[in-house]
């Protein structure tokens, strides 16, 4: 009998390095691309007082960085959270400019950022390793940035094909 058959080989480990935990982005954008990223803080949640700051913020950012160009209003579009629906956050919503989209139950093929902007930021993370926060914020912003002006642009005509598709279909999924 072989010696290796009456020893026991012991599976080998390995160093398991510990990566970045999940960071969550709340990303507002339009056809022109990002206007506001902001990370939410290790241990807090979106509330709707955070959202309603959130939102103090993007218009405040909207007014410095599409000066000119918002004299139409504002078509705001998020999905159905209970932070954006709470009152105080429709009390935000409505200042002079904003109007806010209705949103279908259930239909996240008519939620841009999930169906486009996110998909592609996580397949560009996907496999790498950060060893901290910092560094995947580094590296989704190095990717948003480098996103072609009609990367946004496509993303809202394609939103408005498929709510056309929703409108025909009478409200049934779209794929």
């Amino acid at each position: 009998m072989a010696a290796e058959w009456l020893t026991p080989s012991r599976p080998k480990k390995f160093r398991v390095q510990k990566s970045a935990g999940k960071v969550l982005a709340s990303i507002f954008w339009d056809q022109d691309g990002i206007l506001l990223i902001d990370y939410l803080p290790k241990g807090q949640t979106i509330n709707v007082e955070y959202y309603s700051f959130l939102l103090v913020q993007l218009k405040d950012i909207l007014k410095e960085k599409r000066r000119g160009k918002v004299t139409n209003g504002v078509l705001f579009l998020h999905n159905n959270a209970p932070a954006h629906w709470a009152l105080a956050t429709q009390k935000e919503l409505a200042y002079p400019g904003f109007q806010c989209l209705d949103h279908p139950t259930y239909s996240l093929d008519l939620a841009p950022s999930d169906y486009h902007l996110f998909p592609g930021l996580k397949k560009q993370l996907k496999g790498r390793h950060f060893s901290s926060d910092a560094e995947v914020i580094a590296a989704a912003e190095t990717w948003l940035d480098r996103q072609p002006s009609d990367f946004f642009l496509g993303d809202l005509q394609k939103l408005e094909q498929w709510v056309k598709k929703c409108i025909e279909l009478c409200g049934e999924y779209v794929e």
